[in-house]
């Protein structure tokens, strides 16, 4: 009988026991742990954003009020569109309130920075404050806005009235047909420059100071440094503001429901408080639908203009 003495698997090389990896399977390995990492974000924005989005472009060509079956619409909810005065009155608000506001606020983050960036005494303190309406909770603030700006005992009317306006021609603001949209288009301005102007700081820290000493030698006034130095340098940081405040101006939705829920009347009423109308207190969900649809349209155009302008500059 011949006897066979079988080895201890310590005794056996650990490169038999388990082959080594090649190298597309350690790639291949290491990928499967990359996407483990990032799945959860991405299932999360499948389930919650893109699969959202894409039942709501479904479903702005059906007719549904949420409870009953759907029903095909055709091309109906994008027919109904010109001949809803609402809808003619939002789309005509959020166009101001974009043409204005953007401008202006642009305009306003830009000085902030340029002004800001020099070397004042307590300039963190200043930088500070300016930015503290964009994290401050927007309800609170929207109160405090309601309040300083009421017509009939807010401090702005009674400092115009201090300085000689008729009390009967001393603005009404939010409660105001006319000065509804001013009202709204101040607070954007006011409660979002901040934060740009932190944007613009940190584009002004990134142009060489060489180029302000050569125009300093060439005899260059302040005016001419900021016009031909300043402003083309911030040119990237321009346009990116530009896109940012246009997306945020046409889907304005907060302030406008804290400060006058669409009034008075219509004279506040934006695209998105009239999606918001639609779906939630009329319960047409398939014509607000067809409006946010409208919107995005809208948004996605005059982004893709900018890109060209830009491209093309």
């Amino acid at each position: 009988m011949r006897l066979v003495i079988a080895r201890e698997d310590y005794d056996i090389p650990v490169a038999v026991r388990r082959p080594l990896l090649t190298r597309r399977q350690r790639q291949r390995r290491a990928t499967l742990v990359a996407y483990s990492f990032i799945a959860p974000n991405f299932i999360g924005f499948l389930i919650f954003t893109l699969g959202p989005i894409l039942f709501a472009f479904a479903l702005a060509f059906m007719h549904w009020d949420g409870s009953n079956a759907m029903q095909f619409a055709g091309l109906d909810n994008f027919w109904r569109l010109f001949s809803d005065r609402a809808f003619l009155t939002a789309f005509w608000n959020t166009l101001v309130y974009t043409l204005v506001s953007v401008p202006a606020t642009l305009v306003c983050a830009l000085g902030l920075a340029v002004l800001l960036n020099q070397k004042l005494r307590g300039r963190a303190f200043f930088r500070a404050a300016m930015f503290f309406p964009y994290v401050a909770s927007l309800v609170a603030v929207a109160v405090v806005w309601n309040m300083v700006f009421n017509p009939e005992m807010g401090p702005v009317n009674m400092l115009l009235y201090e300085l000689g306006i008729d009390p009967k021609n001393l603005p009404g603001w939010a409660a105001s047909n006319s000065w509804a949209m001013v009202t709204v288009i101040l607070f954007g301005i006011w409660k979002s420059m901040g934060y740009y102007m932190v944007i613009y700081l940190a584009g002004l820290q990134g142009i060489s100071p060489e180029l302000y000493e050569a125009a300093n030698l060439d005899g260059a006034t302040s005016w001419q440094k900021f016009w031909h130095i300043t402003v083309p340098q911030l040119a990237p940081t321009s346009f990116f503001v530009s896109v940012m405040l246009t997306i945020q101006s046409f889907k304005v939705f907060d302030q406008i429901m804290l400060l006058t829920e669409g009034g008075p009347g219509t004279s506040t009423l934006v695209l998105v408080y009239h999606v918001y109308n639609e779906a939630f207190i009329s319960w047409d969900l398939g014509y607000s639908s067809m409006v946010a649809l409208v919107l995005f349209v809208m948004v996605l155009t005059v982004t893709i203009v900018q890109f060209r302008l830009t491209r093309e500059d």
